[in-house]
């Protein structure tokens, strides 16, 4: 099989061997998974095992072929062992795993991500998305001698304590525990907005003008399916954080240099204060990091007071990864990105208009959410008024014709620079049976 073209899909479909180690794995793994949304929840029935990935496929142990549009939930916007990325990640290894000490590819890595983000003068690199998210808020609260932060409902940045509460009967509540174990104290100090609405923001501010450290926001909205920002929305959110002196935070995790090659501060020209990443910089491998001015940087150890340290922060085997993954991101490869994801767009929408199904296609670059409803999804509310039992027909009928989705009606779905044309045109077609088969 060549690196972007899937060989003949399978005519019987079958998991007889993906059923016995799934049955294998939840006797040693919570729910037979070490990521929640992996074990199928929300769309019912069993996972696949995954045995390998090349290009756009994913291949499982039953030698089921699926074009994939997981891409690991977005790291893999070159498709998967993209060759440059793979000889970068050998050459890390026989100089060694791990050294726990300074090494060059950390200090590349971070200026080439200084050189693409609009306003990044400094960052520091950590092991996840939630270490990076954690680790912004505890700057922002001492940059700024206060406790209090802002997150929207529906909005995910990671499983932090302060970050797993949801809005309670209005957007000026306090936060309350959204997960058993996390404690009244942990989330008395988040409050919850609603995405594009300033005004629900605006209501917070008012209520604690000298309490509320930051505002963290997913410029696109991408945990509870693709929801792009309304006009003047992320401007809305600057202007306030600077009125009443808070810190705004983009999370960056999975749009950063996803949506625009210096991500969404470069797409939609707004900088915020400080900013995290993961995902795309580790090209595959476990990464994050959260970065901003030098002013604000400067407070962390061991240059400031606040503390935040990691064994394995700016392993060098993920920052080449990084590095060879972010050297083929260029004007070209956002270009192919746009059209590639335009056109899939496009079939989707089609076949559902077609079959009469109320839906949209919600897109930003390479990211986009098909959401069965009659109209747009702008917040977490509406999201909710989908359709999620025709998601689950859906999403069932489209893994069963060789396309892996994320399986839940609340994820995006990411497109890679591997997926060729006609991999794009084979999942318009399986779509609109799937589709059909929803009826």
């Amino acid at each position: 099989m060549s690196n972007h073209e899937i060989v003949d899909l399978h005519t019987e479909y079958s998991t007889t061997i993906s059923r016995s180690w799934f049955e294998r794995a939840q006797r040693v793994l919570p729910g037979g998974v070490n990521s929640p949304v992996r074990a199928f929840k929300s769309v019912g029935g069993q996972p696949p095992v995954i045995a390998y990935a090349e290009g756009a496929v994913l291949v499982d142990v039953d030698g089921n072929e699926y074009i994939d549009y997981i891409g690991s939930w977005g790291p893999m916007i070159l498709g998967h062992r993209e060759p440059s990325v793979v000889d970068a990640v050998h050459s890390a290894v026989d100089m060694g795993f791990s050294y726990g000490a300074p090494s060059t590819p950390e200090v590349c890595l971070a200026e080439e991500i200084i050189t693409r983000v609009p306003g990044l003068e400094m960052v520091r690199f950590v092991n996840s998305g939630t270490e990076a998210t954690m680790s912004a808020i505890r700057l922002a609260r001492a940059a700024t001698k206060r406790n209090v932060i802002i997150k929207f409902s529906g909005g995910y940045h990671g499983h932090a304590d302060s970050f797993l509460v949801q809005a309670g009967s209005g957007a000026a509540t306090f936060g309350l525990p959204d997960s058993p174990g996390v404690t009244p104290g942990a989330a008395q100090d988040t409050r919850c907005a609603i995405i594009n609405d300033l005004d629900s923001v605006r209501a917070l501010f008012e209520a604690e003008p000298d309490k509320i450290a930051a505002v963290i926001v997913e410029p696109v909205g991408g945990n509870v399916g693709c929801i792009p920002p309304v006009y003047g929305f992320l401007a809305g959110l600057r202007k306030l954080c600077t009125e009443f002196g808070a810190l705004l935070i983009f999370d960056e995790v999975m749009t950063g240099f996803r949506v625009a090659r210096g991500g969404a501060i470069e797409r939609y020209n707004i900088t915020p204060d400080l900013a995290t990443f993961g995902k795309v910089i580790g090209g595959g491998l476990p990464v994050g990091a959260y970065g901003g001015k030098k002013e604000i940087m400067s407070l962390v150890a061991p240059q400031g007071p606040v503390y935040q340290a990691g064994t394995l922060s700016g392993n060098p085997l993920a920052m080449k990864a990084g590095l060879a993954t972010l050297a083929l991101l260029d004007d070209v490869a956002y270009r192919s990105l746009e059209r590639k994801s335009a056109r899939l767009e496009e079939g989707l929408t089609t076949a559902c208009k077609e079959l009469g199904i109320p839906a949209v296609v919600q897109r930003v670059g390479s990211m986009l959410t098909l959401f069965f409803t009659d109209k747009g999804v702008k917040n977490y509310a509406d999201a909710q008024t989908c359709d999620h039992t025709r998601f689950r027909k859906f999403f069932h009928g489209m893994l069963e014709r060789g396309a892996h989705l994320p399986p839940s009606g609340y994820e995006c779905w990411f497109v890679s620079t591997a997926h060729s044309d006609t991999q794009i045109e084979r999942t318009i077609h399986i779509a609109q049976e799937a589709l059909a088969s929803t009826k």
